[in-house]
This record gives structure tokens, C-alpha cells and sequence, in this order.
């Protein structure tokens, strides 16, 4: 084998720092893209806010007066006309300032887009708590236990005790497995279980149970005697816990010898319960999300703009760019002009990512308009297919676009990626969206006998009826998405 050198001539395809940029900027969320846009504002002297409101003001003025706006109307399918792409061999052989930056590719070599709660009603009469803080339930129980006359001992019980209690407030192993974890010889498993009782009357009542009903006989204990139904309450928690579970009333009533209004009355007084003691202290983190893009109806057609709130507007400082021309210093001229040149493109970047957005964003809501109109039960399906070959662009970018994008409408605030769905066949030959299908699952359980609540395959059954034909096991699938629990766990007394 002979070692050469050859030289050989050839074309790539590279892409510039700027273009992967554009890209990036893309995908962003609203939220990381502001945190994107302070750093460059920290890092690049020549970038600054753009904080005349006047101008902002008379631009969005424009907007509301239609100059600026689309109006979805089959009298103006140029919604989805695209401008003459950019190609990208200038990019990589210049530095200028294209038009259109190329967002629409597929590099997904370089960036993959990613994908972007509830609360128990506390009753009047219930014993009164700290309430939800932003501390860890760990934290507010060792806080308790400070307050607490405990021997060095003890101390060190509870401690271990405490670490081994989760966020909703149960005790996550036994006593044994607690004592062991202890590793002192002299401490007896009586001990534990004496530090444990003390722990289970902290606040919040309930906390350091073993199981639910632990949990919710922990709770009645506090009560006053004289509390109506409390020793009935009590007879179906010690004794009739798994009849309970299965919401077996008829079974329970037998067991009993309790009316049904009375059984509706221990019923309520359990149902005040917190089977999650955890839940009092520990608040759960709210997810905050801004809007990108915003749907009304003007003069009885819908419109979409961008909201000028979601994203701080840019510019150039020109005062620092005019020493570019004036500077001595070669050094301070190549610095001035190198960020001279990352600002224009950031700025431009965004403009770009904004015009791809409330492009896509009008097309999604010329192709839903029956859901702006009537709800969910009217969606269409939709796929990204679709919406690419509307506006010209790949699947790829328009899923970027449509991932962690919000949009504010008359009917809430929704993901882009909301409005996508698979469809199923109906028996006249049309199709329904797989969203429409959870919307009416969900209005046929909500008007549901709660006696005798629907299974999956008599909701199956009066969809079929409506002419839309799905399997059971695709209705159990709808109903799990939607939080909604089987039909034997939905049963309620009258």
C-alpha cells in the first residue's frame, strides 16, 4: 500500500454562526428566548432596548386598523404566500444582511425541538392549618420539631422519621426499616413508634401516615365527639376501607345498616378529609407561560397578531456605532464593528422568527376556525404536514415553531401544538379529530348518571351512534388523557 496526497476540489454545505442563530432563536420558548435576549444585552454594548413606546403604540395602531394585519377570508388565500427564500450560499461567502433569513431547513443534525396541576377545596369546618408555603414539607416538620421537647434521642428518631416522609406526607418505610437506618443499638422499635405518634399530631394532621386510612382516622381523631356521623365515619374507615375503595354504597349500606341520606352524610364528612397532608404546606410550582401570538375577531373575522409584549424590542445603539468610523484604533474598530454586525443579525433573527410564527399562527387559525367558532367538539384534524405544505415550509421548522409557542384566544391560552391532532373515520365516509373525540367523551361523562356512571364501552357505544366509530380501548386511552378516573371510581350516591 502506497501513502499520496491528493488535492481535490468539492462543495459543502456549512452552515454560519448566524444562520444556526436564526434557528435556535426559533425553537425558543418566550421565556428562554428573554433570558437569551438579556444576555446579548449584557454581552453586546451596541444592542439596547428599544423603549420608545410611541412607536410601538402607533404600530400596534396600525395593526387594529388593518394595515398591518391579516384577515382570514377565503377572499384573501395569500396567507400562505411565502417571500423568495434566501439562499444560502450568500450567507456562507458574505457577511451582508440577507431579507429572509432560511429558518426553514432541516437541521436536525443541529437542534431538535423539544416539547414544552391540582388543587383540593379546603372545608369550612375542617381544623384550621399553616397552609400552602414555599418551604419543603421536611423543613416545616424539623421547624415543629425544634419547637418540641424532645431528648437527644428522640431527637435523632424523629430526624430519621422525618427524612423518610414524601412530599404528599406519607411515611415511605417502615418502622423497622427506620430504626435500622438509625444504627444504634440502644434505641428500641417502641421508641420509633412513640417519636412517630408524636410526629403525626404536628401540623399538617395526618402527616407521617403509613397508608390512607391511617391518614384520614388521624385527621377524625381531632374532631369534637359530637361531631354528626363521626363514629359512623370512623366504622367505615376502620372496618369498610376497601368497600370504600370500590365505591361499593350498596354493599356498604348492607354492611352498615345505614339509610342512603345518611351514607351521604358520613360520605360528606370523609370527602372533607385531605387524603394528602403533604398538599397543605408544600404549594405546588406554578407554570407561568406568555403568549406569543394573540387571536380576536374583528368585524367578524379572525385576526392574529403578534404580542408586541412577549419579546423586549431591539436596536442599535447608534451612538456607539458611529465610532466605528471615527475610532483611531484598529483594535477598538474591528471590536466596534464585529458586534456591530451580531446585533443587526440577532435583530434580524427575531424579525424573522416573528414573521415565521404569525405565519404558521394565521394558517392554524384559518385551518380551525369551526373551533374558535363553536369549541373543541368542532376541531378538525390536523397534522404538521398540513400546515407545512400551506405555508411552504418543512415539517421540521413548523414543528420549532408550533413547540412551547403559546397562543391567547377568546377561549384560553393554548399551545400551538394543541391544534394538531390525528383523525378517525367516521361511517359516512368524513373524519374527526382526535381532540373533538376527548371533548365529547368528556361532555358525555360530565352529563353521566353518577349513580350509574357510562363505562369506556357505552360511551363507545353512544359515539357510535353519533356515526364516529372508535374501540374501546382507544376511549379508555381519551379518558386517561383527560384525568378522568373508570366508571367505578366515578360512582357517586344521589
Amino acid at each position: 500500500m502506497k501513502t499520496s496526497l491528493q488535492l481535490k476540489l468539492g462543495q459543502q454545505l456549512a452552515m454560519t454562526p448566524q444562520l444556526q442563530q436564526a434557528i435556535r432563536l426559533l425553537q425558543l420558548s418566550t421565556l428562554d428566548l428573554q433570558q437569551e435576549i438579556q444576555e446579548a444585552l449584557d454581552a453586546n454594548p451596541l444592542l439596547e432596548l428599544d423603549e420608545n413606546l410611541n412607536e410601538v403604540a402607533s404600530g400596534e395602531d396600525e395593526k387594529a386598523n388593518g394595515q398591518d394585519t391579516t384577515e382570514l377570508s377565503a377572499a384573501e388565500p395569500d396567507i400562505t404566500s411565502d417571500p423568495e427564500p434566501f439562499d444560502t450560499s450568500d450567507a456562507i461567502e458574505k457577511r451582508e444582511m440577507p431579507e429572509e433569513l432560511p429558518v426553514d431547513t432541516t437541521w436536525d443534525d443541529f437542534y431538535s425541538a423539544g416539547t414544552g396541576s391540582t388543587g383540593i377545596a379546603i372545608d369550612d369546618d375542617m381544623p384550621v392549618y399553616q397552609g400552602e408555603t414555599t418551604e419543603s414539607l421536611q423543613d416545616y416538620l424539623m421547624w415543629q420539631v425544634q419547637l418540641t421537647p424532645f431528648s437527644e434521642t428522640d431527637l435523632t428518631i424523629a430526624t430519621a422519621i422525618i427524612d423518610a416522609i414524601d412530599d404528599k406526607g406519607y411515611l415511605t418505610c417502615s418502622t423497622d426499616e427506620i430504626l435500622e437506618s438509625i444504627g444504634n443499638d440502644e434505641v428500641e422499635l417502641d421508641e420509633v413508634e412513640a417519636v412517630l405518634k408524636r410526629i403525626q399530631q404536628f401540623d399538617p394532621l395526618g402527616v407521617a401516615s403509613r397508608n390512607l386510612q391511617e391518614c384520614l382516622l388521624l385527621q377524625l381523631a381531632t374532631y369534637p365527639e359530637d361531631t354528626p356521623w363521626l363514629n359512623e365515619a370512623k366504622t367505615l374507615l376502620n372496618d369498610y376501607i376497601a368497600l370504600l375503595a370500590n365505591r361499593d354504597y350498596r354493599q356498604l349500606m348492607r354492611e352498615t345498616k345505614l339509610k342512603e341520606p345518611e351514607l351521604k352524610q358520613v360520605m360528606q364528612l370523609i370527602h372533607n378529609l385531605e387524603p394528602r397532608p403533604g398538599n397543605r404546606v408544600v404549594a405546588s410550582e406554578t407554570e407561568y407561560v406568555i403568549p406569543d401570538v394573540s387571536v380576536f375577531k374583528d368585524h367578524g373575522k379572525w385576526v392574529v397578531t403578534i404580542n408586541p409584549d412577549s419579546v423586549p424590542r431591539l436596536r442599535v445603539n447608534q451612538q456607539y456605532a458611529a465610532l466605528s468610523k471615527n475610532t483611531r484604533n484598529s483594535a477598538d474598530s474591528q471590536f466596534i464593528r464585529s458586534h456591530l454586525q451580531d446585533a443587526k443579525w440577532l435583530i434580524k433573527s427575531l424579525e424573522s422568527r416573528n414573521e415565521t410564527l404569525l405565519k404558521v399562527a394565521r394558517c392554524i387559525v384559518e385551518h380551525q376556525q369551526d373551533f374558535f367558532e363553536y369549541g373543541e367538539e368542532a376541531m378538525k384534524p390536523m397534522v404538521l404536514n398540513d400546515i407545512a405544505l400551506a405555508v411552504d415550509m418543512h415539517e421540521s421548522t413548523i414543528s420549532r415553531v408550533t413547540t412551547q409557542k403559546y397562543m391567547h384566544t377568546p377561549r384560553g391560552i393554548f399551545e400551538l401544538k394543541y391544534f394538531f391532532s390525528s383523525h378517525v373515520s367516521t361511517d359516512n365516509g368524513g373524519e374527526c379529530s382526535s381532540t373533538a373525540i376527548r371533548a365529547l367523551v368528556k361532555k358525555l361523562v360530565a352529563a353521566e348518571n353518577q349513580a350509574k356512571p357510562l363505562s369506556d364501552s357505552k360511551i363507545a357505544t353512544l359515539l357510535a351512534e353519533q356515526g364516529i366509530m372508535v374501540a374501546r380501548r382507544t376511549i379508555a386511552k381519551y379518558r386517561e388523557s383527560l384525568g378522568i378516573p373508570p366508571s367505578n371510581q366515578r360512582k357517586r350516591l344521589l
